[in-house]
């Protein structure tokens, strides 16, 4: 799969699939564009949260950090997704910070532009709802994977969403994940610790659950990993990192 492909198959992913051509358009009319470099911050937590954001180039990762100084990443954004709070009508300060991680290109919608297309569009307003429940649910499966079945469930389910969202299928009918993820960031995405995260890679390996092809991870046994974290195969859009 070439970088072209990759990034088609990410937008076909992203939230603003939620909305109708007519009203993702009417979206891009709104914004303004704004460049951003790799590790510069789109906003940190306690600023306000006035506006949302649509990657149209790049990727965007959502931290929260914890009075330890520890790092949770809560979610990786990709080209065709829209950023922010899903209450963008009520006076709030946003809870987490939005690292880039490559160079990105954003689109910047205020939420009084925002409010207007609501008001004025009730298609708008309906596709809206939509993205807003896309969000909930997306961040409801999230704490599921990291509460109910222990770190190997939420290890599992983040390889899952992993695959789902950078996945190549191979000719053996496995999975590679097409992206460079070290250990750092998988504890960073569940909770634990790194040390922990390398035991259990290991214990998954030592069942020919996943391998490793030039550093990268892929996913040899598919029904393993969702054994272990009880998946209730949701679809690819709620499923992904």
């Amino acid at each position: 799969m070439n970088t072209v492909d990759n990034v088609l198959e990410l937008e076909s992913l992203g939230n603003i699939q939620c909305f109708s051509e007519q009203n993702r358009n009417r979206l891009l009319v709104t914004m303004k564009e704004r460049a951003l470099p790799e590790g510069s911050h789109l906003f940190w937590e306690g600023d306000l949260a006035d506006k949302l954001y649509y990657v149209k180039q790049g990727r965007i990762k959502l931290t929260k950090t914890t009075d330890e100084g520890k790092e949770l990443i809560l979610y990786m954004y990709h080209p065709g997704d829209l950023i922010g709070h899903a209450d963008p009508f009520i006076s709030s300060n946003h809870s987490y910070s939005a690292e880039v991680l490559e160079s990105s290109v954003v689109g910047v919608i205020e939420n009084k532009d925002l409010e207007l297309l609501v008001c004025q569009h009730c298609d708008f307003a309906i596709d809206f709802m939509k993205w807003m429940g896309v969000h909930h649910r997306i961040t409801q499966t999230k704490f599921r994977d990291l509460m109910m079945y222990g770190k190997p469930g939420a290890l599992c389910s983040t390889l899952i969403r992993l695959g789902n969202t950078y996945g190549q299928e191979l000719a053996d009918g496995s999975t590679l994940i097409n992206k460079k993820i070290t250990h750092t960031d998988l504890s960073n995405m569940i909770g634990a610790t790194r040390e922990s995260v390398n035991r259990m890679l290991s214990d998954l390996r030592k069942k020919e659950a996943i391998e490793y092809a030039g550093g990268l991870i892929v996913i040899k046994d598919l029904s393993m990993l969702q054994e272990i974290c009880h998946c209730e195969l949701c679809p690819k859009e709620i499923c992904r990192i």
